[in-house]
């Protein structure tokens, strides 16, 4: 190891390549709490692709495991470091390269926060849709390796759908170009797509081609409060089948509604078993019609309160409580976050089954997520230190997948599966799809050097 800490240093430019034990500490852990990291020999922090080439190829001949990561918002361990591992850290490829107004692209470098594409290319009239509710802090190289979603995918789509293209390093250092600046184009096999949401597993990728959307003019926003959790179940159903061209909607129960305003003060229905957010960025004045048809369902199904605002401010404030979620609720404790969808006709039995749950296993689970695509996000909080609670909680994380499978849906939406779904993988797609897959991860890293122990 000593030998390769000493080529990697001299390959690279001065601080590029870190030992520091304090420094590596910081390095060792994503966001995912109840997963204990390794720990890495040394840390890596290029610049450049060639950088970044180098890195890969001074590994590969030492047979050094890589874990590459962003900005470490993962929450399912999916950048946590592993014993003897080289950390190849992103954070400082952070320039927006290219923003092309009439083609309507980006290109990235995976450093790149999520929000802050939008705010390049605000002036040209353009933005980033895929909005995650971490935006202001995970990085665009994340977002592709785990197909990030966010508030506005029940609309406009998630990562995969705005990709056009990718620069990769390969497991033996070898850079490829993936996908074209052209819309359509079938010219061999779709490797962006192969890559998108494989979690660092078969390459790193050092830039990103997105397309990018014309800015809406406005938007209307909607709240409802339900006296039950079931009853929002309902109209999530009701307003899919509706029709309506939303461009959010999203899901809040008690727990979490609590816990936000607890942190916040922000007034909000403390009472409520539920609330909805819904939202319209269609033209006027088909958005005004939209958000009140949206407040007349919800009645329907049965809110106590309703109602519509296309105020900014107002409206930016009940989206801010929806994304102060999970830090609302790691304040209360130690928390094991699911990341579920199933088919959006049956949220209301997924309300209903994370309720039996929680009663079953004796925790408590604050219950949010993207109601608008089936996605949603039951966290688990356990007292600090509470083994025995631990021991339920992870139970009851179990459950949740369980239930996820069992109507018909998926282990995981947009988080990846990481280290801590790897049980429930088979059970999702098949032994044979998984045999597909695993044969797909040997051709391109055969000696399993790229972000081992994840996904597969």
């Amino acid at each position: 190891m000593s030998r390769f800490v000493e080529e990697l240093g001299d390959a690279l430019p001065p601080g590029a390549v870190v030992t520091d034990p304090d420094v590596l500490e910081t390095y060792r852990y994503d966001r995912t709490e109840w997963v204990t990291p390794g720990t890495p020999v040394a840390a890596a922090f290029p610049t450049t692709t060639e950088q970044v080439a180098t890195a890969v190829r001074i590994a590969a001949a030492h047979r050094v495991p890589i874990v590459p990561r962003g900005a470490g918002s993962s929450l399912c361990g999916g950048s946590s470091a592993i014993d003897g591992c080289l950390v190849l850290c992103l954070e400082r490829m952070d320039r927006v390269l290219e923003v092309d107004a009439v083609d309507q692209q980006a290109v990235l470098e995976p450093g790149v926060l999520n929000a802050d594409v939008s705010v390049a290319t605000a002036d040209v009239g353009l933005w980033y849709p895929p909005d995650p509710a971490s935006k202001t802090y995970c990085s665009i190289g994340g977002n592709v390796a785990t197909n990030a979603g966010g508030l506005c995918c029940v609309k406009y789509g998630v990562t995969r759908d705005h990709v056009l293209g990718l620069q990769v390093v390969m497991a033996d250092g070898t850079v490829i170009e993936t996908g074209r600046r052209t819309i359509k184009g079938v010219a061999g096999l779709d490797l962006t797509q192969l890559l998108i949401g494989s979690e660092g597993t078969l390459g790193i990728v050092t830039k990103v081609r997105v397309r990018l959307t014309p800015l809406p003019d406005g938007a209307s926003t909607m709240v409802a409060v339900f006296p039950t959790l079931g009853a929002a179940g309902v109209a999530v159903a009701d307003l899919v089948a509706s029709g309506l061209q939303l461009s959010l909607l999203e899901l809040v129960d008690r727990t979490t509604t609590v816990a936000v305003d607890d942190w916040r003060n922000m007034g909000l229905d403390r009472d409520a078993a539920a609330m909805l957010l819904a939202q319209s960025d269609s033209p006027e004045p088909l958005r005004a019609t939209e958000v009140a048809r949206a407040a007349e369902i919800c009645e329907k199904a049965g809110a106590t309160y309703a109602a519509a605002t296309d105020d900014p401010i107002e409206s930016e404030m009940l989206l801010e409580a929806r994304r102060l979620a999970i830090p609302a609720l790691e304040r209360l404790g130690d928390t094991l976050l699911d990341d579920v969808a199933v088919p959006r006709s049956r949220i209301p039995h997924l309300v209903a089954r994370t309720e039996q749950i929680a009663a079953h296993r004796d925790v408590t689970i604050g219950t949010f997520g993207h109601a608008g695509d089936g996605n949603m996000h039951p966290t688990i909080v356990l007292p600090r230190g509470d083994e025995d609670a631990a021991v339920r909680g992870r139970a009851a994380f179990d459950d949740i997948l369980v239930a996820a499978l069992d109507l018909g849906g998926t282990i995981t939406g947009e988080h990846g599966i990481g280290v801590v779904k790897q049980p429930f993988l088979e059970r999702e797609v098949g032994s044979g799809n998984l045999a597909v897959q695993r044969s797909i991860k040997r051709a391109l890293d055969p000696h399993d050097l790229l972000n081992p122990g994840k996904w597969l």
